[in-house]
């Protein structure tokens, strides 16, 4: 329901354009015969998978509705399956229950619920990436003979999360590391653990295939050199852009950011509830380190790798970071599944005693319902919350957190503009309006009345998220905003009655 009621609210986020174009690209590759080579010559984007904007760019072509609604719809879809994986995860490990609080915190963690339609990179490959956790914990716990049926899948599941992205190593990464934790838990000498690795090894052969065909046909460029996955992983590696993000108020060139900076913004952008359940999920895994077998705790091994893995090596090699978590969406499934394990542990415990079921039952809510209330007031705008521990979306829009980076307002702004001048006379000109955001996000909306301009100091308005001070680059009245809690996301200035030299003064 949230989804269907949803899609059609969300401006352009600000590489949808170049990431859509690169999709029509990849198309007209095979539309072409494999003669048109322009998408791996396109900026920057053949380092990238093509799933998303592959598929999207097939639908533009049948689909009789907006494509980027369209698009925020299809990137909504792969959201839900991966809560779908999320919820089969939990209900393996656990129960049910445990399965129902796990997609409840996902749902209640703005920076996943909000972000399901516009982050068109990091919501597909965060689904992805939780598929590849659920069939890597299956057959990990059934090394060294997995059923094949699952091996495949597996395969499927690498391949996709590779054609969007080469962090899909992570999960190569993971299954590594299950399979040697495996092979130390078997009884026996060197020569059986040797044995039980090699025979899991050859279990799993069948996935590799299935994956470099996927990956071959949703990434075309990775197939074309045996280096391309190698020279596409240590690019991003090292990648860095001439922009700033902010972290608790300070302001930084995103190669300063510091080692805490990740953990810092999974510990703000995360509900109190979730770190309340990680918390008691790391209690109890402290209390299980001391109770063996340790076989019965492998499937649990790949789900914390999952969650921890990607953070520890962010930590340990500092690449340039911001949006806070955004590149890092794919951790959030994982740690809800881990903090709904805490909580599940609590409750067990808690449902001994009836007043005490009843107090847990009431915090729960509690707990549950201060998130909730925060998201339903930044309706459409989710992705903008921020736990108390932060301040909360006061504390983003002040500019100690990052806040609306994808300009998701400027849609809405722009129908304030259409609705201010609605009634007025029509220039011979058309107006001109400056964009503090890639200009396709506000001419999408805008009509043949209004033309984007990069000459700012001539433009008749001016359209800007408040993220980062951008909306006090240029002068103006005041005649609209988008604002949620009182708090300006979105400005929208008229510039008509200022002079040529104040505008220039006025910059």
């Amino acid at each position: 329901m949230h989804i269907a009621l949803t899609f059609g609210q969300h401006g352009i986020s600000n590489d949808e354009w170049v990431q859509h174009t690169y999709g029509r690209l990849l198309l007209d590759y095979y539309a072409s015969g494999l003669t048109d080579m322009s998408a791996f010559h396109y900026k920057d984007l053949y380092l990238y998978g093509g799933l998303f904007d592959l598929i999207a760019a097939a639908l533009e072509r049948v689909l009789p509705m907006n494509v980027w609604d369209m698009r925020h719809l299809l990137s909504a879809a792969f959201g839900f399956a991966g809560m779908i994986a999320v919820y089969r995860l939990a209900r393996h490990l656990l129960n049910d229950t445990a399965a129902c609080i796990a997609v409840a915190l996902l749902m209640l963690t703005g920076a996943w619920s909000g972000a399901l339609f516009t982050h068109t990179k990091d919501i597909p490959f965060a689904a992805c990436m939780a598929w590849v956790t659920w069939y890597t914990t299956l057959i990990v716990a059934r090394l060294p003979a997995p059923p094949r049926n699952l091996v495949l899948k597996l395969g499927v599941a690498i391949g996709c999360a590779f054609g969007l992205r080469v962090g899909a190593v992570f999960g190569v990464m993971v299954l590594g590391l299950g399979m040697l934790a495996s092979m130390a838990l078997v009884d026996g000498d060197w020569r059986a653990r040797l044995a039980h690795l090699g025979r899991s090894l050859r279990a799993l052969l069948p996935a590799a295939p299935v994956a470099l065909a996927l990956i071959a046909l949703f990434w075309p460029w990775a197939a074309q050199a045996p280096g391309n996955l190698i020279k596409a992983l240590t690019t991003f590696s090292h990648v860095t852009f001439a922009i700033q993000t902010v972290l608790d108020g300070q302001v930084m060139a995103i190669t300063d950011v510091p080692r805490s900076y990740l953990p810092i913004y999974l510990a703000v952008r995360l509900p109190e509830l979730a770190l309340a359940g990680l918390a008691a999920a790391l209690g109890v895994a402290l209390l299980a380190t001391r109770q063996r077998p340790w076989r019965q705790y492998l499937p649990w091994l790949t789900v914390i790798l999952a969650a921890l893995l990607p953070l520890a090596l962010a930590i340990a090699t500092r690449p340039a970071l911001y949006n806070g978590i955004r590149h890092f969406t794919f951790l959030l499934p994982p740690l809800a599944v881990l903090a709904a394990a805490g909580w599940y542990a609590l409750w067990r415990h808690a449902r001994s005693s009836r007043s005490l079921a009843a107090a847990f039952i009431a915090l729960c809510l509690i707990g549950a319902l201060d998130p909730l209330v925060a998201l339903a007031r930044l309706h459409p705008y989710h992705y903008v919350n921020y736990n108390r521990l932060a301040g909360g979306f006061e504390a983003a829009v002040a500019g100690r957190w990052e806040a609306d980076y994808w300009s998701d307002g400027v849609r809405e702004t722009t129908g304030l503009l259409r609705d201010h001048l609605k009634g007025t006379t029509r220039p011979g000109e058309p107006w001109r309006v400056a964009v503090c955001a890639d200009p396709v996000e506000a001419d999408a909306w805008l009509g043949p009345e209004f033309v984007i301009t990069r000459d700012w100091v001539s433009a008749d308005f001016f359209i800007s998220t408040t993220h980062m001070d951008c909306d006090s680059v240029l002068a103006g009245r005041v005649i609209g905003q988008v604002a949620r809690e009182g708090l300006p996301l979105t400005i929208l200035k008229d510039r008509r009655m200022l002079t040529a030299e104040q505008r220039r003064l006025l910059r």
